[in-house]
């Protein structure tokens, strides 16, 4: 495509925005002055568009390594509609497909999509080379980690490939490694592993204004399961996603939908390549409303309207949640996420970290990645059952800082949310401050005695259990032996989490964790300063009704005409024909297009997100349909 001058012009021209979003341009002014980057930004905040500008503007091919081979197709189609010369190599394609890739680097390509299990082919390093490559971006960088939650082998062969291409042109290309989830021991790793130079280090903030956190607890697996086909059933009018932990979880709940009439797809390793990829399509294509999936649809979907993601399951890691609740409202919509939670999930969750670590005797940096999984496996716990801000927790564990509450400007989480009802109602909080130091008593006493419990038998005690366990173990005979009974188990169990949240109380990291007292509970023994609690204990709420948020969040516009908002949709499906229909126009573009009613060419430009190329191909289709609308 013809080169513009400068990023700004790019930006408008190609990708119809008038503005970078923050951060966007330092990085693409590191890329521009071939310097290397590593860019931590939320999803939905524009990670593509650091390098994808550059790539426009620099002579040669740009390289992106990403792990998302499903996506490649949509991914190369909605910049070739935006007018760019792209293109993706990976195991999709036919031998002759592959060879007219490489002859095409030579000639025009701006971008080159490569799985990250092509680098070793020594053809593709000696086309990128002849034509000169400026950049190699490195998308879901965290994939490189032996720290974080997705680590991919193939990615190691980056580094190999970048020093290839360097003696092959003379020259090194900056490496710019973008990712939405790193803490700063998965960073430090990214950049050792890639061998970045003295690079620009752009962490973004992990805030995502528009979504709505909540946890949700249930006492057993038939309650949550109704909750999800009741909530599934409400939003059938929009897109979701449904995580769970097993494939036998997916059938088992996909099976369940469908049995309520829902139209949901399912997707999970263990179906053939073809049924996954036509799940994927009937999603990306409006043809389900909900998709029952495992962590292998993980970093595969790109759609730009999902409105909510529940998690049937406890994700293993903050990580893995934050960045798969993330493909909720990435069109800048309110969206809701939603962890519905059960005790039982801990023992799935620590026998899959178990079993991961199985085959690594020997191997002396095993034991530590084991205990550091378990510590991570322990802080997606204490969201799932925080009384504390959600935003609030996941922004501290990404060493951000936040409010101690939802304010202004974002979707309330679920915790504020009921702390503003009880406020609004004058409901006050209950001093249980006696309760908790019989609890840490009992903790204490165990611990003096050599015998750390898990929290069954600490409840077990408390409560005043004649089971045998108890018995035969002699716990019957401790001071703190049923002095809260009349609390009972839940009541117990919900003082033993707060405890916990409040760092008086810790469990160990390991597969059958027990508690102990930590020094600041200790301390509070002594103390004994209020323990303040809102009334009740938290529990599964009662099935969900229909949505009742109002679209338009994101661009802060007035009301859209829900009619020609689904004349514009239906429109943009026509025109996108085998490609995903954001590959046209994103759904916030549409809201947008709703709230202009532009009547010519020029006034569609100035719509954001509605290039040049875009308002050339598409621009008069989506005129007529506003045009229609207003009679």
């Amino acid at each position: 495509m013809t080169h513009a001058s400068t990023p700004e012009d790019v930006l408008k021209d190609v990708f119809g925005y008038d503005s970078f979003r923050p951060h966007q341009r330092e990085v693409v002014g590191a890329a521009l002055d071939g310097r290397d980057a590593l860019a931590v930004m939320p999803t939905s905040a524009g990670k593509s568009i650091c390098y994808q500008v550059p790539a426009i503007l620099l002579p040669g091919v740009a390289v992106v390594v990403s792990p998302l081979i499903s996506l490649m197709a949509d991914q190369v189609a909605a910049l070739e509609a935006c007018g760019v010369e792209a293109a993706y190599l990976n195991s999709t394609l036919s031998a002759a497909e592959q060879a007219d890739v490489l002859a095409r680097v030579a000639r025009d390509l701006d971008l080159l999509y490569v799985a990250p299990e092509r680098l070793g082919d020594p053809r593709l390093a000696a086309a990128v080379a002849r034509r000169g490559c400026p950049i190699v971006a490195v998308d879901e960088a965290h994939c490189i980690s032996q720290w974080g939650a997705d680590f991919r082998p193939d990615y190691l062969r980056i580094r190999d490939a970048v020093d290839a291409v360097a003696a092959a042109q003379g020259s090194r290309p900056a490496i710019l490694a973008l990712t939405a989830t790193a803490t700063d021991a998965v960073r430090a790793d990214i950049a050792a592993s890639l061998g970045l130079v003295d690079p620009l280090r752009v962490v973004a903030s992990f805030d995502r204004p528009n979504l709505a956190f909540s946890c949700e607890r249930f006492p057993n697996e038939r309650r949550r399961t109704d909750w999800v086909v009741s909530y599934v059933r409400a939003h059938a009018d929009t897109s979701g996603i449904v995580y769970c932990a097993t494939r036998k979880q997916v059938d088992a709940l996909h099976e369940a939908l469908r049995a309520a009439g829902v139209r949901a797809a399912r997707y999970h390793a263990g179906m053939a390549e073809s049924e996954r990829a036509q799940a994927q399509d009937d999603f990306t294509h409006d043809r389900c409303c909900c998709v029952v999936a495992t962590n292998a649809f993980g970093m595969g979907i790109d759609k730009s309207d999902v409105s909510y993601v529940l998690h049937r399951s406890l994700p293993l890691t903050l990580e893995a949640y934050y960045q798969e609740a993330g493909r909720a409202g990435r069109d800048g919509s309110p969206a809701e996420c939603v962890l519905l939670y059960r005790e039982a999930d801990l023992q799935t969750a620590r026998f899959l970290i178990s079993h991961g670590f199985e085959a690594s005797d020997g191997d002396p940096g095993a034991e530590a990645r084991l205990q550091a999984a378990y510590a991570r496996l322990e802080a997606m716990r204490r969201y799932a059952v925080s009384e504390r801000c959600l935003r609030q927790r996941i922004l501290a564990y990404f060493g951000e800082e936040a409010p101690d509450r939802c304010g202004p400007g974002v979707e309330a989480c679920g915790v504020c949310r009921d702390a503003e009802a009880r406020a609004a109602a004058g409901t006050a909080d209950e001093d249980r401050t006696t309760d908790a130091l019989k609890v840490l008593s009992c903790v204490a006493r165990l611990q003096c005695q050599g015998r750390l419990q898990g929290r069954a038998r600490v409840s077990a005690v408390l409560t005043g259990s004649r089971s045998v366990d108890i018995l035969d173990r002699g716990l019957d005979r401790l001071s703190t032996y049923g002095l809260l009974a009349s609390v009972g188990t839940a009541g117990v169990d919900r003082l033993v989490d707060v405890l916990v949240d409040r760092g008086l109380l810790a469990f160990t990291a390991e597969e059958r964790p027990v508690l102990y007292l930590t020094e600041e509970g200790s301390a509070y023994l002594q103390s004994r300063e209020p323990l303040m609690l809102a009334p009740g204990a938290r529990g599964a709420s009662a099935a969900p009704g229909a949505p009742g948020r109002g679209r338009a969040f994101g661009s802060g516009g007035g009301p859209v005409d829900e009619a020609l908002f689904q004349r514009l949709r239906d429109v943009r499906r026509e025109l996108a024909g085998d490609s995903p229909a954001y590959v046209v126009a994103t759904n916030a573009c549409l809201e947008e297009i709703c709230r202009r009613r532009p009547t010519t060419r020029e006034e569609l430009l100035e719509v954001p997100g509605m290039g040049r190329r875009k308002v050339e191909r598409y621009g008069d289709e989506l005129l007529e349909a506003v045009r229609q609308a207003a009679g």
